[in-house]
């Protein structure tokens, strides 16, 4: 009983610098994360890289706190070193088929071809950046899905950043029947398209009508106005249903495809 106490004593104010190691280590690493996460947050960092990096730092922390406090209590840390050595080289192997969701992360985040919060398109995909990783990226899409998608397919494909530019335009395709007066028709859409709430009225964005083609079965036009990127689903849908009623007001007719089917009487075929 007295070898027990004696050890205890023996060890006890190395537990005592241990824990005193523990604390401090740990309000440090608070600190720290604290001090990084503003010092990027004013330097308007991207959330993702600023999420990214404290918890990089976090880490780091945590591992020195952990080998000082072993080494305070008697600990090899030799052992531990060759743990985390493991774990890393297990963590690299199972992430081999990710290296290019990787290193697209990490190209996404550093160069920032758009941040969190932008709206964005590139292929079949197009929402809103909800979340960075360093493997993958979650967009919001307007029917409110999540959807996550590998960096790499990001990274290979063209993005067009709608953010990046405050005014957005709206294009409507109309296509009107052959007998249509051209010039009629181009005054009925433009007076409906300047008619359209939230559209840009200004000189550098006033509504624009073309005849953009002709086609097989009807003249095909385009009617295109500006409007501020908050505003596109509203202003398209808006004029996409003004378009539709001012034809009907004006009486000019939509084509539409039609199939003329003919019937052959034969005599022959009747007496079989």
């Amino acid at each position: 009983m007295e070898d027990f106490k004696d050890k205890v004593l023996q060890y006890l104010p190395s537990i005592g610098f241990a824990a005193l190691i523990l604390v401090i280590g740990i309000a440090v690493t608070l600190i720290i994360s604290f001090l990084v996460k503003k010092a990027m947050n004013k330097s308007k960092m991207d959330p993702s890289l600023v999420t990214f990096f404290v918890r990089l730092v976090r880490i780091i922390c945590y591992v020195v706190i952990a080998i000082a406090v072993l080494t305070q209590l008697g600990v090899s840390t030799a052992g531990l070193i060759a743990f985390f050595s493991a774990a890393v080289a297990a963590v690299a192997l199972a992430l081999k088929d990710n290296i290019s969701d990787i290193a697209s992360g990490i190209i996404i985040l550093f160069t920032r071809p758009f941040v969190t919060g932008d709206f964005i398109e590139f292929g079949s995909h197009k929402g809103t950046v909800l979340k960075i990783d360093l493997i993958q990226t979650k967009l919001l899409t307007y029917d409110d899905t999540n959807i996550i998608i590998p960096n790499s397919k990001i990274t290979s494909n063209e993005i067009n950043n709608y953010t990046d530019h405050p005014e957005m335009r709206v294009v409507v395709k109309v296509p009107v029947s052959y007998t249509a007066d051209i010039e009629e028709v181009k005054r009925v859409l433009l007076t409906t398209a300047a008619h359209t709430e939230n559209i840009l009225t200004d000189e550098a964005h006033n509504p624009q009508v073309r005849l953009e083609q002709f086609g097989e079965s009807s003249l095909d036009f385009t009617v295109r106005c500006w409007c501020n990127f908050k505003d596109y689903w509203a202003v398209f849908y808006s004029l996409t249903e003004a378009v539709k009623k001012a034809l009907d007001e004006n009486n000019i007719p939509i084509p539409y495809n039609q199939l003329d089917v003919h019937i052959i009487d034969d005599p022959e075929s009747r007496q079989k």
